[in-house]
């Protein structure tokens, strides 16, 4: 079969060729202007209309064709970077509160998705963090910091090699099971959220990218090409800082991630895969990532690397999409011979902790921002929660860990 390359499974299978919302035109207000409207953007625009604000959003291009319809599809119940980095970067307190808002937003996440039953093929899955000879060491001292942090160690367990090999089929030294995760569709999750939005009653654009923002004491004017939104309030959920806040982007590192998707797997060569309910993930930095997606095909994603140009992206996307298959075959040998159907990358921005920026910035008056993280949409729900607390000025100082000052 022939591989499609730089096009992502999520966004092929369902998306129409036709914008599912206006483009803006003429001038009018808002509570809040949204900016960006991947997954992000569009739970924080939930958010707002079922609180009763008035809330548009504006995406330049379209619906979820970002970093959120090319990810990987993983709500995922860490945050990224291990707990050990993060109490390094910021403390014992600050970790432990990383660590439970992200499994928090990862639950509270899946349950939203459900209520509004958006059809994602939201999964339940486990996560297990796998370890090989010494690397083991590493990954207990891990285990055993998030296990003494109370908390933090909610849903882990260790796992030998026995136990490894019966659910998972690998020859590893040992491991960490981590529950309250899952796996979804990444688009049809972002698709669904901006229906439930528009539906709540926010105003969603499309086509419609920000020229500018300017700024008084009193409120913020986003401008378009086509027109000019007064705001109390500006949220940022572009992913990483874009050109018009360019004295943001020292905080952020662009990056590519890349991922392939096999055909589906005969179902003799599935039996010896393992637990098809468990999202495998190596000690790699950032991590090789192996999981289940609908169809019965295999997803593997890593092989990050600094961002290329866009001469050389065509060619960095089948380079990757090959290695990221060897490293399949090498961990599941059984697979020999299954193709990739899809070969893809996905850029984001990644800060120096690994961590999101949540929250306001004291040079851009009336705005708020959700950038950065570490590829799951977890974030997403974080952030809506975050956002819509200091929209409502009632902010948790223990979330200062995401904030611009830490």
């Amino acid at each position: 079969m022939r591989t499609r390359y730089g096009l992502s499974p999520w966004i092929h299978a369902l998306a129409s060729p036709r914008a599912a919302y206006p483009r803006f035109r003429g001038d009018r207000a808002a509570d809040v202007v949204i900016i960006g409207a991947g997954i992000t953007g569009c739970a924080v625009a939930y958010a707002c209309a079922k609180a009763g604000l008035d809330t548009l959003v504006l995406e330049a291009e379209r619906v979820g064709h970002g970093g959120t319809g090319r990810g990987a599809g993983l709500l995922a119940p860490d945050p990224g970077p291990s707990f050990r980095d993060v109490v390094a970067a910021h403390g014992l307190r600050d970790a432990r509160r990383v660590f439970e808002a992200w499994r928090r937003g990862a639950v509270e996440g899946a349950a939203l998705l459900r209520r509004l039953r958006i059809n994602c093929h939201l999964t339940p899955r486990d996560s297990v963090i796998v370890a090989r000879g010494d690397d083991v060491g590493r990954l207990r001292r891990e285990f055993d910091a998030r296990s003494a942090a109370g908390t933090a160690g909610i849903g882990l367990a260790w796992q030998t090699a026995k136990q490894l090999s019966n659910r998972t089929k690998l020859d590893v030294a040992g491991g960490i099971r981590v529950r309250d995760g899952f796996t979804l569709d990444p688009y049809r999750a972002c698709a669904g959220l901006a229906t439930a939005a528009a539906r709540g009653g926010a105003a969603v654009f499309e086509q419609s990218p920000v020229v500018k923002v300017r700024f008084t004491r009193k409120h913020a004017d986003v401008v378009t090409s086509r027109g000019t939104i007064r705001a109390g309030a500006v949220v940022v959920t572009t992913g990483s800082a874009t050109a018009e806040f360019k004295p943001l982007r020292r905080h952020f590192k662009r990056r590519e991630t890349y991922l392939a998707m096999t055909e589906p797997v005969p179902a003799g060569v599935r039996k010896q895969l393992g637990d098809p309910a468990v999202v495998v993930a190596d000690l790699r930095t950032p991590p090789y990532r192996i999981r289940w997606a609908h169809g019965d095909r295999l997803l593997v994603s890593g092989a990050d690397q600094e961002e290329t140009t866009p001469k050389v992206r065509s060619a960095a996307v089948v380079q990757r999409t090959g290695q990221l298959m060897y490293q399949l075959l090498m961990m599941y040998p059984v697979i020999s011979g299954l193709q990739p159907e899809y070969g893809w990358d996905a850029s984001y921005g990644e800060a120096s902790d690994g961590l999101m920026y949540i929250g306001a910035h004291r040079n851009y008056p009336h705005h708020l921002f959700a950038l950065g993280g570490s590829g799951s949409v977890t974030g997403a729900f974080v952030a809506s929660r975050i956002l819509l607390q200091a929209l409502r000025d009632s902010s948790d100082k223990a979330d200062k860990v995401f904030g611009w000052t830490r």
